[in-house]
């Protein structure tokens, strides 16, 4: 049988103990397994965004939300279509047996529908990772093997005693060493590393840990590069722990979002008291109004700006009274001044 070749080092097994405890704590404080369907829609979308945004889609949150509450988005068809496959993959995944491989075909299906030929189905071609200089980080096994070796992986995560917080790694590293589809790898070695966490913790199944990979971008695939040159997956073992615990030390619930009579007060005051503001500036108000704990990239992220851009505008809307800084710039937040 194969046996993917990884070592448990002091580091892992001092980060399962970390997270192991997290998982008590926010069980307690939380409930459970059992958020309320509005958390684990707010944290659905927050896992979305991000999974799409490390694979280069520029939609912003509110336009992911925007997405998944049925508005009309303007941006490109292809992204949009991304975020409507992932919707419907992230909504099957209660239904999903995470240790068969016919399973992670049909979600392949759902997640690359409409963007690749043969979705759903292990490539019939050869694939590499390239950089955005051409140059080749990785060159898949041929396509012929494929099949072979992805039933081996699947045999071996169903059989062996390790720690569903190991085998979940190791599984995705190996996934993505694979690389069994045209394209959506990427996503797929992520969304399943998910699966498999969620059946031992169903905690996982909402805690959005695709963020913090995706502020870890440049070092989540460094990490895999340097695996694939030792020939084993420990370093991204020990990689993607320190996320699973980042994800879950920094969890904070979502807050909430605007609403359509609150949107239109906010429109109608400020249009009245202030012509000259743009579209977006009242935007930067609202999520400001919606999300007190934004920093500036947070809400350029939320709305489809750049932290810069953001920074620009908080500066004009404090010259004009409608922003006022409480505390200090480190711990304080940012009050909107306009009564509703």
């Amino acid at each position: 049988m194969y046996i993917p070749p990884f070592n448990i080092t002091e580091r892992i097994l001092h980060l399962i103990s970390e997270i192991s405890e997290q998982v008590g704590s926010l069980n307690s404080r939380i409930g459970n397994d059992a958020p309320s369907p509005m958390l684990r829609k707010k944290n659905q979308i927050r896992t979305i965004h991000s999974s799409l945004a490390i694979e280069n889609n520029t939609l912003s949150l509110k336009q992911v939300t925007d997405i998944i509450d049925g508005k009309h988005v303007l941006g490109a068809p292809d992204e949009i279509q991304e975020v409507k496959n992932a919707i419907e993959a992230y909504q099957l995944m209660p239904q999903l047996d995470a240790f068969k491989e016919k399973d992670l075909l049909k979600a392949h299906g759902l997640m690359m529908s409409q963007l690749v030929r043969n979705a759903g189905r292990y490539r019939q071609e050869g694939v590499g990772v390239f950089d955005s200089n051409g140059n080749c980080l990785h060159m898949a096994p041929s396509p012929d093997r494929v099949p072979e070796l992805m039933g081996d992986l699947f045999h071996w995560v169903k059989s062996c005693k390790t720690h569903p917080l190991v085998y979940s790694c190791v599984f995705h590293y190996e996934f993505e060493f694979i690389h069994p589809f045209i394209d959506g790898n990427g996503r797929m070695g992520r969304y399943w590393q998910t699966m498999l966490l969620s059946r031992w913790k169903g905690i996982f199944s909402w805690i959005p840990v695709e963020t913090i990979v995706k502020e870890h971008q440049e070092e989540y695939y460094s990490v895999i590069a340097k695996c694939d040159a030792a020939g084993e997956s420990t370093l991204f073992v020990e990689f993607m722990l320190q996320c699973l615990l980042e994800a879950m030390e920094n969890y904070s619930e979502p807050e909430g979002e605007v609403s359509e009579e609150l949107h239109d007060k906010l429109h109608d005051k400020l249009h009245d008291k202030f012509p000259e503001l743009s579209e977006k500036a009242i935007e930067v108000i609202e999520t400001i109004h919606a999300h007190r704990s934004f920093n500036a990239a947070e809400i350029g992220e939320h709305i489809g700006l750049s932290e810069r851009q953001v920074k620009t505008y908080i500066t004009k809307l404090k010259q004009i009274g409608l922003l006022t800084r409480v505390g200090s710039n480190k711990t304080g937040y940012w009050k909107v001044n306009i009564e509703l």
